[in-house]
This record gives C-alpha cells, structure tokens and sequence, in this order.
C-alpha cells in the first residue's frame, strides 16, 4: 500500500515492506519505484525495504522549477529523517546510481553501506563516458515512436522474446511535458565531488549486456572507491531489478549481511 512521507519541501511516495535494518531503492531516470516489484520481496525477507518515486516521478510531484542532482540527494537524506532511521543501506540503479553516489558524498552519515547497479561514476557525464549516448538521446526524443527499438537498449533480445509486453514499456512515455523536461534537466546535472571521495563500504555491479551504460564503465568504479567489490552479472542488461532481480537480490544481501557482520 502506497503511503506518503512530508520530508523536506516534498511529499514523497512510498513502499515500505519487511522487516530488519533498512535498505532504501533509488529508481533510474525514465523509472518510478514500481521498476522493483519483482525485486523486493527477495529483499524484503532480510532488510525493511523503502522503495520510493524521487521528485518529478511516479506519484512524487517535483517543484515547478528547475532541480539539480544535489536536490534529489538533499530529498533522499530527508526522507530517511523522516522516517525517523539515523541511517540506510542504499541501492541505485543507472541513473538512481548517481543520486545514491551524491547522497554517499553529500549526506555520508545518511549511508550505511552502498550498492551501485549499471550506473556511472560522479562528477563525469554520461555523454563523455558511454560512446553511444547520441544515438539514445535520439531514441527517447523520438518517444512513443521509437518504444521498441528503445526498449531493446535497456533489455537483452533473448529476455524481450520471453516477456514481450516490455517491448512496448516505454511507449506511454509524454516527453514533450514540462514534468519530464525537468526530469530530463535534473538528469543532466552532476556534482563537483566525484566517486573516488565515497567512504561507505560500496558494492559495483554490472550487466554483462548492458548498452545503457557498457559494464566497463560501471566496473571501473570499483578502482576508484577505497575497498569497493565488484561482480559482473552474466547475460543480463541494464534493467537487472527486472530482469534478474533473483541474482541481484543475492549479491545485495551477500555484500550486507558479509559486511554486516565484520567487526
């Protein structure tokens, strides 16, 4: 059951589900929350999951001006006062990624240990790091249109054949609203801070398929943050919470529950 949660200027959606030490969900850019629905009931079984819309999203009205990453980081550490925890386990995925990355770097007493899925590294952006990031700037322009062929960047071929409603789950995407072009904006922005200052215990993983953002780039994160794991998750894309969430679910709570007991 959906509830509500006043932290700061917003008035965020939520799920709440579980029981144990918190985990909070951050959605990627074109996403709400229900992009873990598959997901949280293997997590759920170990850790009070919060799966939430950040602004602009599903059923999380934004402001009507411009936001920033910064913003959504300061949105994320609100929520997690507001439900009275001290601190959370996060996990971001793609673009979710990057407000986690800015929540560990901006709020670090907000973050307990941090797990980054098929995301890219703060403070470069995405059009410098993923060589193809033209050719996907089109396709979402060219949206509902390009639904299809847009949908085989996010999902492997062989996953679209066994689910084929997901060909069209981009097709009811409006990007010609002024909700989604601040949504698109604040996915622009970045932070001065980069990854290389995160000091939460961090967790990297990438979809071996991934064409969102190749699993090079994801991976490489791993160098940069002090003590990070890395796993790379064979034959799966970049929506691994819908495509895998079983296996994502399995190297979540293996990396807590393991970093959760050292001394």
């Amino acid at each position: 059951m959906t509830r509500f949660v006043q932290a700061g200027e917003l008035r965020i959606a939520l799920d709440r589900e579980g029981d144990g030490p918190p985990l909070v969900l951050m959605h990627g850019a074109e996403a709400s929350r229900q992009m873990f629905t598959s997901l949280v009931p293997h997590l759920s079984k170990h850790f009070t999951v919060i799966a939430y819309d950040q602004r602009d999203c599903g059923e999380t009205e934004g402001p009507e001006r411009a936001s920033t990453l910064a913003d959504l980081a300061g949105d994320a550490q609100q929520l997690i006062k507001a439900l009275g925890l001290r601190r959370a386990h996060v996990f971001g995925s793609s673009f979710g990624g990057r407000v986690a990355q800015a929540l560990a770097l901006l709020h670090p007493r907000a973050v307990d240990h941090l797990v980054l899925g098929s995301t890219w590294p703060l403070p470069r952006p995405y059009e410098e790091l993923c060589p193809d990031a033209r050719r996907l700037g089109d396709l979402r322009r060219g949206l509902p249109a390009t639904a299809e062929e847009l949908a085989t960047w996010f999902f492997p071929e062989a996953f679209l054949r066994q689910r084929p409603e997901l060909r069209r789950v981009f097709a009811n995407a409006r990007p010609g609203s002024a909700r989604s072009a601040r949504r698109a904006a604040t996915v622009q922005t970045t932070l001065e801070e980069g990854v290389a200052d995160i000091v939460a215990p961090t967790l990297v993983l990438a979809g071996e398929l991934d064409r969102v953002v190749p699993p090079g780039v994801t991976l490489s994160m791993a160098g940069r943050i002090r003590g990070a794991d890395a796993v790379l998750l064979h034959g799966v894309g970049h929506v691994t919470a819908m495509q895998a969430p079983e296996m994502l679910a399995h190297h979540i709570v293996r990396f807590l529950k393991l970093e959760g007991a050292k001394p």
